[in-house]
């Protein structure tokens, strides 16, 4: 686990970060710095926040990989027959110790808590609304980098809290050598952070920084997660009736212009509305309440999210929406503009329809890249609605529900089932207003569902993914299990 949490000087670190390989991470450079000497001045602790934001925007956390993860291994997305390579263990199902990419979510996520753990026991700086809006930030990074790896490399805790997790990582020490904390264990220190942060956080920044309502949000899909249906209503309701974050209209959400052409490299097709903007906001608090900005100086070049999905500018376009995804979408749902079909032969080499992703619709913009959202207004109101279901009260249920299927669709009546059927409604109105964002596949896994993985449409290629199918748990990465002799390994793998 050493290198890992090894402190960097911070402000070679950022530089460092952007530009260099997985390598770097294995290496502790003859500069390094005692955490207890590294932050001087509120500037240092600005600059050591914004080297915690910066890692979080790795390719392989919220700059692609999680994103791609949690609609490719479900049930909303394939990779296209012709291809760049990318993605082929994810889609396949074909995991090893060895893999790559949960190898740079785990090294990744520690290299972004080590940041926020050097803010976070800093004692040098006396006490003031900065200092105390910094920790905030930077214990809510912390919880939301546990929370993924917990997700990606434990047992759901839903299924059984008591099995391995990962090492929880509370204070730099380079020569520890960490055991695997339960799931339970991982899962109270990440809440603990978030009721911190909440008390903590008081300025709001903008999109791209933890509020204390976007720190509530998060908490609320922990405790979804959990199951912990009181908490996740209690938490997901403080949000919806304090914070101050509305939804949009239908138009100004999804408002399509241009044409798709033959082709994604004759494109002009463009969303529209909340999605075609490549900007955070800075004092609005329109539907997103954190996203991870990415801007023409900082992205992640021909890695962005965008690119996997899109060729527009040289994209990959690796990655197609599935025939069931798109057909949920009434033709009166705004949501549809996101996810067009293309046409037979529009992808080259891939037979059938092509559904298209356009919520990251500016990877190649010369003025500003399109951020990752992370908070959204809608899915803390569906997780309300889920937590109502959960408490007996269908009746604020079917609500809740309502409140994000008739925004986005202006025709629509609304739902009025009863019974189990209304957490069905729930579901697919989340699939809907999600896709594309890595939330389905963690829906499915939470609930302990069985589905049907398409690999790829035409011709048909699938796997039939059922709750123990090792592959929904990451293996622990290879190198981590040589350096730490205290590491051990998922069943599988």
């Amino acid at each position: 686990m050493k290198s890992r949490i090894i402190i960097y000087p911070m402000l070679a670190a950022i530089v460092l970060f952007a530009s260099c390989t997985k390598d770097f991470l294995d290496k502790q450079p003859a500069t390094s710095v005692a955490s207890t000497v590294a932050i001087l001045s509120e500037s240092d602790m600005l600059v050591t926040l914004t080297g915690a934001y910066a890692s979080v925007r790795n390719t392989d956390l919220f700059g692609r990989t999680l994103q791609v993860k949690g609609d490719l291994m479900a049930d909303n997305t394939f990779v296209t027959t012709a291809n760049s390579g990318r993605y082929i263990t994810t889609n396949n199902y074909a995991f090893n110790n060895g893999d790559a990419y949960a190898g740079a979510i785990w090294s990744g996520a520690y290299v972004a808590i080590k940041y926020a753990n050097t803010i976070i026991n800093n004692s040098t700086l006396a006490t003031s609304a900065n200092v105390s809006q910094y920790k905030g930030e930077a214990l809510a990074i912390r919880a939301l980098m546990h929370f993924e790896l917990v997700r990606n490399f434990g047992s759901p805790y839903t299924i059984d809290n008591t099995k391995p997790g990962v090492p929880i990582v509370l204070s730099y020490n380079q020569d520890a050598l960490p055991v695997r904390n339960t799931v339970k264990e991982v899962y109270t220190q990440i809440i603990a952070d978030l009721e911190q942060a909440y008390t903590l956080l008081t300025a709001y920044r903008g999109t791209a920084y933890f509020s204390k309502y976007a720190a509530r949000a998060l908490e609320a899909r922990v405790y979804q997660n959990m199951g912990d249906w009181a908490n996740a209503k209690t938490t997901a309701l403080d949000v919806i009736n304090n914070s101050g974050w509305v939804m949009l209209a239908p138009t100004a959400y999804v408002s399509p212009s241009g044409s798709l052409g033959t082709s994604g490299t004759n494109s002009t097709y463009s969303p529209g509305g909340y999605w075609a903007s490549a900007g955070v906001q800075a004092a609005t608090k329109n539907e997103t309440l954190f996203e991870v900005a990415s801007d023409i100086a900082n992205n992640n070049g021909f890695d962005q999210v965008g690119f996997i999905y899109l060729q527009v500018g040289g994209g990959y376009g690796d990655l197609l929406g599935t025939d069931v995804l798109n057909s949920l979408y009434a033709p009166t749902d705004v949501r549809i503009g996101l996810n067009p079909n293309a046409g037979v032969g529009y992808r080259s080499g891939q037979a059938g329809s092509t559904y298209l992703c356009y919520k990251y619709p500016n990877p190649a913009s010369s003025s500003d890249k399109d951020d990752t959202k992370v908070l959204r207004l809608s899915d803390i109101i569906l997780i309300a609605a889920e937590a109502y279901y959960n408490t007996a009260d269908p009746v604020n249920a079917n609500l809740y529900l309502n409140k994000v299927a008739k925004q986005r669709d202006a025709t629509f009546v609304g739902w009025a089932d009863a019974g189990s059927q209304i957490l069905e409604d729930i579901l697919i109105e989340r699939r809907k207003e999600l896709a594309f964002e890595g939330s389905r596949f963690w829906d499915l896994v939470r609930l302990g569902r069985s589905w049907t993985k398409i690999k790829n449409l035409n011709p048909l290629a699938t796997v039939a993914v059922a709750p123990g199918n090792i592959a929904l748990i990451f293996p622990i990465p290879v190198a981590e299990l040589n350096a730490n002799p205290n590491m051990v390994q998922n069943p599988g793998y």
